[in-house]
């Protein structure tokens, strides 16, 4: 068997490999993380076969040993070239290649909108296949300030319409816009319809744990900070309280107030959680950051 023969056999057998491997593995539509589907493929790789790092790295066209190495430890990120070599190295087309490129977009991109938009094309490929894989309904839930009130403020008002719900929000919003809201917490299984316009609370605390969440989570924390703005001039002070103290401290102060915060919310959840029920819906708002850049070395 000359070279060229024993060349085609090597490819042959590792495309053969990939193949069962792919079968394997979970779908890339289950991954909302590009460098945890490199790590399973190469880790899959070598479980059933002699691979290496300096192997994956090859066969996505890069000369350096440790280049896929050092992207799944984070250190180094796939460019448009790179994401097309590493997708031809894993053997992806069609959908998959469409949602690998979209993945890499969502973990490297510096820009929300950017983020935003890969993440719904990876949703609309996921739903394609009827994979629910980045809580999509989370996602849509902290994207806007209606559903969590909406979530806390319809228990407390069994029987009422959604005009009625309207009137007793602070922000404006419809009676339509409510309704929607109704559908969409209870078919997302945030809210349970016990009986007509009488809902309760499906869960008391929720949890954000997709990688994807914190995307929207800023965006919902970006209305909240306005809102609280709005809230110093057109609250009366009995009904709110704001305080704040500006300090010089070193990393260790702060990773330890970061603690203190932590505690402190588990505290305020349970004191908040321990009755059924409430009068109105209120939210607190824990904001450390810094007003200073950081030092140089």
């Amino acid at each position: 068997m000359n070279k060229i023969q024993i060349l085609v056999q090597k490819i042959l057998h590792y495309h053969k490999k990939k193949l069962y491997i792919q079968d394997m593995m979970k779908r890339i539509i289950e991954y909302e993380d590009y460098r945890k589907y490199l790590r399973d493929f190469y880790e899959e790789h070598k479980r059933i076969g002699a691979f290496t790092w300096r192997d994956f790295s090859r066969l996505a066209g890069s000369n350096s040993a440790s280049f896929l190495k050092m992207v799944c430890d984070g250190k180094n990120g796939l460019s448009k070239l790179g994401v097309e070599r590493v997708a031809n190295a894993m053997a992806l087309n069609g959908d998959e290649l469409v949602y690998f490129r979209a993945l890499v977009t969502f973990c490297q991109a510096k820009k929300e909108n950017e983020r935003k938009k890969a993440y719904e094309e990876m949703q609309t490929i996921a739903e394609e296949y009827k994979v629910r894989v980045l809580e999509g309904e989370s996602f849509k839930f902290y994207e806007s300030w209606q559903y969590p009130v909406i979530r806390e403020l319809a228990p407390m008002m069994p029987g009422a319409k959604p005009l009625e719900i309207a009137k007793r929000c602070a922000q404006p919003i419809t009676a339509a816009e409510v309704r929607a809201s109704l559908d969409f917490l209870v078919k997302s299984h945030f809210l349970t319809k016990t009986a007509e316009d009488t809902y309760e609370l499906a869960d008391k605390v929720l949890k954000v744990s997709s990688a994807a969440i914190p995307l929207a989570v800023r965006s919902m924390q970006s209305q909240m900070a306005e809102f609280a703005k709005n809230a110093i001039e057109n609250v009366p002070s009995e009904k709110r309280d704001f305080s704040g103290v500006t300090m010089g401290i070193d990393k260790d102060d702060f990773n330890e107030i970061v603690a203190e915060l932590k505690e402190l919310r588990k505290k305020v959840i349970s004191i908040a959680t321990r009755k059924k029920g409430g009068e109105n819906v209120y939210r607190l708002n824990l904001q450390l950051f810094p007003l200073t850049n950081e030092k140089e070395a």
